[in-house]
């Protein structure tokens, strides 16, 4: 038998960030003001780290990327030096909120959730997400939703992501963002109004796409701003536009929904990068069995694995790998030295001075100390380079330590451990400014509404 309950709708914006939804951009969101004012609001704590991916999946499933061993977009599949692999929706096998409703046979509405490919059944409607290539086949379940989304957009395709965003000029990904952000909410209005959903949530990539390609032309504390220039009404313009977006969907919606704005982390300005693999030859800890010629990407170096206590990976923030015997193919470091080898990086990571010679603020985390639990192949430190103002750059051969060119295109913004989140319509839910509020908190608070207890293993817990 179905049951009977709420309707809850969630609005998510991939790195929707609290300086600017609630304090700087403040007042060219009116929609999402109103929604505030109806009920309770506040930053949201993010995950470690604050990656997409596994975020949302952690969102929605109340555990922790220790538990659900998915620590970023990619991800080390075992023990051998054949790099990383991407993650997809088949690296989520803990369930999430629509997997325990439809059990209760509850109908859920998700459009473009993470990770949403391949797209997986569910009980319901569900349309991909930006991991979507454009070769795909079938983006939908059921397949034939596809064929609703073509009526819908007359002919205008729908954009998953903007592929090879940091390469594409700033006036393309404009310009792409706008149409993205417009179709995804053209379709979600017609679908929240036209199937019998008991669960929906959309997630936009644009914001995400927005502040890695902009923030150096609107922030004035970047290195790179320069004012006047041709885009520093960027952000500006696009949340007006998002509002409008919002607040239509808003008038979509059920009047007795409750209703979730949210991002599964923040944004903040970069400073630059760090050459980790540089850093790590120069300290001694990883070694090459000839002379590098030029920039070469960590997995195509020649790295002398026999003479190599660790290497790292690029990205948001830092993966470093310890070169374990009997645990990788040759392993150096002895199994009885492996925590005082990995306090020692961890020391001297956090005591690296930045380019200008004062203390760059590293911090450097143990995935046991983080999680109450670590599955898979976990980097052996999480590193966040001057606490997240400075990127992980995993290329080497460049001879430098610090760099201000992103090894995979121009980027103004990094991840930060604080998203937003906004929640009306609940009963007997608090209003107001709230504080405390977690990602992983809510999976379970959405399956409170429900009355629901959220599933073993979530170490989330219900706002309410």
């Amino acid at each position: 038998m179905k049951m009977q309950g709420p309707r809850v709708a969630v609005i998510g914006l991939d790195c929707g960030t609290p300086q600017l939804l609630f304090d700087q951009l403040a007042d060219e969101v009116p929609a999402i003001n109103e929604l505030m004012k109806r009920g309770m609001h506040g930053s949201l704590e993010s995950v470690t780290p604050p990656i997409t991916i596994p975020a949302w999946a952690c969102s929605m499933s109340g555990q922790t990327p220790g538990q659900l061993a998915v620590y970023g977009m990619r991800n080390r599949k075992d023990t051998s030096y054949d790099g990383l692999s991407l993650a997809t929706s088949h690296s989520i096998r803990e369930p999430q909120v629509w997997d325990v409703l439809g059990q209760l046979g509850m109908k859920s509405l998700l459009i473009g959730v993470p990770p949403g490919y391949p797209v997986r059944p569910v009980e319901g409607w569900r349309v991909s997400c930006f991991l979507t290539p454009p070769s795909a086949d079938r983006f939908t379940h059921p397949a034939e939703l596809a064929g609703e989304i073509q009526e819908e957009l007359q002919g205008e395709p729908y954009i998953f992501d903007i592929p090879n965003f940091r390469e594409q000029g700033e006036e393309i990904v404009l310009q792409q963002v706008f149409a993205m952000t417009e179709r995804r909410f053209r379709v979600a209005r017609r679908f929240v109004r036209t199937k019998p959903w008991d669960f929906f949530m959309l997630v936009e990539m644009g914001p995400d796409r927005l502040h890695h390609v902009f923030w150096q032309h609107v922030d004035p504390a970047h290195a790179k701003y320069r004012p006047g220039n041709r885009f520093e009404s960027a952000f500006r313009d696009y949340y007006r536009f998002l509002d409008g977006e919002v607040g239509a969907l808003l008038e979509a919606l059920p009047d007795d929904a409750v209703v979730i704005l949210m991002s599964d982390h923040g944004a903040r300005r970069m400073d630059g990068g760090v050459c980790f693999n540089e850093w790590l030859a120069k300290e001694g800890f990883l070694r090459f069995s000839e002379p590098l010629t030029g920039p070469t990407p960590i997995g195509q170096a020649p790295v002398d694995w026999d003479n190599t206590m660790a290497w790292g990976d690029g990205g948001y923030y830092g993966r470093l790998f310890l070169n374990v015997k009997g645990r990788e193919p040759r392993g150096v470091v002895e199994p009885s030295r492996y925590e005082e080898t990995r306090d020692q990086l961890a020391s001297l990571l956090e005591s690296m001075p930045g380019p200008d010679g004062t203390l760059l603020g590293t911090k450097a985390y143990k995935p046991q100390e983080v999680y109450p639990e670590v599955r898979g192949v976990a980097p052996d430190l999480i590193v966040y380079f001057g606490d997240l103002r400075w990127r992980s750059v995993g290329r080497v051969g460049t001879g430098e330590t610090f760099t201000y060119e992103n090894d995979t295109g121009p980027d103004g913004a990094n991840h930060d451990r604080a998203g937003v989140f906004v929640m009306a319509g609940a009963p007997g839910q608090p209003a107001g400014p709230q504080d405390g509020l977690r990602l992983i908190d809510v999976g379970p608070t959405i399956l409170s509404l429900y009355g629901q207890e959220a599933p073993e293993g979530a170490q989330g817990r219900s706002f309410l």
